[in-house]
């Protein structure tokens, strides 16, 4: 079990003004694996201090050096790699075959492209008679979730730090050990103190002073749309800017003319992956009426193959991460029945011989109305709902029939036809035909799902500002 007692201020471990503790779950054995400070008010305001006292010299360093710095947090978490994902696979619950990829190399890679970034690119250029100049926002709050903990942290450090941002990291409680290992990675990379920060504690507590502190410049939140609302609320007082990254309730349109095997298969993937634990799942499946009973074959044979279990273990799907989510998620399947759903695969019940652990059977309800509470909120497990349509104008309109517009998918034997598609949908990046993931591209929703942009240049440009300094030329 880790013991953590200290946090991560001003370049220095110490210990928080309180002495109050949070005990970390293992997902799949309910047993505490780690516990943690519960960081107060007080914590939180000495690490914006000591953000904003190493401000000034951070933003002045030249950016080569600051990629040298970000480089070689790269190389310490991959030399980190098993441990993390040994930890993240019991904080989250995600398979260690799929944690080791996605949950660490995938960080790992972020924090390399971040620091190549800085090689080329361009903070300032000549307009017309003015210099316009890109300077760093400044101190930044990042508030991170616990669905993919290490991935969400280094979307919002790496890129902050290579702009020549100060941060303060406030992690989930949930799923916060594998941030002290980063924090450990950082103070062996020498980076000056005050610049990286770590505080863990409760939103209410800690996330607030982030959200509201006068000497915060940004914060960058992802989590639910409930807790987004908060922040952006509390950061309106000090007009600071506020990036959100929230819930998604995405649409895979699946086109009259598309390979239904591959699109069915690959939504369920797209749906499941994490255990349904992530924000762009593909939760809304939309097919053709006359295709309805193809897809409830073809769904029924996929969630057969899968399998649930100790993600330690070669399983498809591990636990989700805590029992709250567990009793959420599972009454959401009891109310879509209620409201009239098909049960296709799955359900409420505990998966047999899984009575430890926050397990939840992978689950596929069909005929599912559009305005349905499976078919509007975010769920945040493993269950897709089946929507049928009967005309492509349908389709699309169910599609955007959403307070979120953060992912999606189309399907089509004609690449043209499904772009065309995309292109309607009101959501932050659409998959077609089952293209994937782009580390490089930028990632972020419309709607309630949130405003701004992670990934790659597009993530490094959401930590700057803009500068125009008008020089007085000679008359020709």
């Amino acid at each position: 079990m880790q013991q953590r007692d200290k946090l991560f201020i001003n370049g220095k471990w110490v210990a928080p003004h309180g002495n109050g503790r949070i005990d970390v779950i293992h997902s799949a054995t309910e047993a505490v694996m780690g516990t943690i400070p519960e960081g107060s008010a007080r914590d939180a305001e000495d690490a914006i201090e000591a953000a904003r006292a190493a401000f000034d010299s951070w933003s002045a360093t030249p950016p080569a050096v600051r990629a040298g710095y970000i480089a070689k947090v790269a190389k310490g978490l991959k030399a980190r790699i098993e441990e993390l994902a040994q930890l993240i696979a019991g904080e989250v619950g995600m398979p260690i075959k799929l944690a080791r990829p996605l949950q660490v190399a995938t960080p790992v890679y972020n924090w390399r492209l971040v620091a190549r970034l800085l090689e080329d690119f361009r903070f300032e250029e000549e307009v017309g008679n003015s210099l316009v100049v890109r300077e760093p926002v400044g101190v930044v709050g990042a508030i991170t979730p616990w669905n993919l903990p290490l991935n969400q942290i280094t979307l919002k450090v790496a890129p902050a730090l290579a702009a020549g941002c100060t941060v303060v990291l406030k992690p989930s409680e949930v799923a916060p050990l594998n941030a002290f290992v980063l924090a450990e990675v950082i103070e062996a990379a020498g980076l000056p103190p005050g610049v990286f920060n770590l505080v863990t504690g409760y939103g209410p507590v800690v996330g607030e002073v982030l959200a509201s502190h006068p000497e915060v410049d940004m914060v960058s939140f992802t989590g639910s749309t409930r807790a987004g609302k908060r922040v952006s609320e509390l950061a309106a007082q000090t007009v600071k800017r506020v990036a959100l990254e929230l819930g998604g309730k995405s649409a895979a349109v699946i086109l009259d003319d598309a390979d239904l095997l591959s699109a069915v298969k690959g939504t369920l993937d797209a749906c499941f992956l994490n255990s349904g634990q992530i924000c762009s799942a593909h939760s809304r499946m939309l097919v053709p009426r006359a295709r309805y009973d193809e897809v409830k074959a073809i769904a029924l044979k996929v969630v057969e193959g899968l399998t649930v279990g100790d993600p330690l273990q070669d399983t498809s799907l591990g636990p989700l991460v805590s029992a709250v989510q567990r009793d959420r998620v599972t009454s959401y399947i009891r109310r879509g029945l209620a409201e009239g759903a098909e049960l296709v695969a799955g359900g409420p019940e505990t998966p047999e011989g899984l009575d430890k652990g926050f397990f939840v059977k992978p689950t596929v309800l069909g005929n599912v109305e559009p305005g349905a509470t499976v078919a509007q909120e975010e769920i945040f497990g493993p269950v897709l709902s089946i929507i049928c349509y009967d005309t492509e104008e349908d389709a699309v309109r169910i599609a955007n029939d959403s307070i979120y517009g953060l992912a999606g998918g189309v399907w089509s034997g004609d690449e043209a036809r499904a772009i065309r598609v995309a292109r309607r949908i009101r959501t932050g990046q659409v998959d077609i035909n089952g293209g994937p993931f782009n580390m490089q591209a930028p990632y972020g929703g419309y709607k309630q799902s949130g405003n701004g942009r992670e990934l790659g240049r597009y993530g490094l440009e959401e930590f700057l500002e803009y500068k125009s300094m008008q020089l007085k030329r000679p008359a020709a």
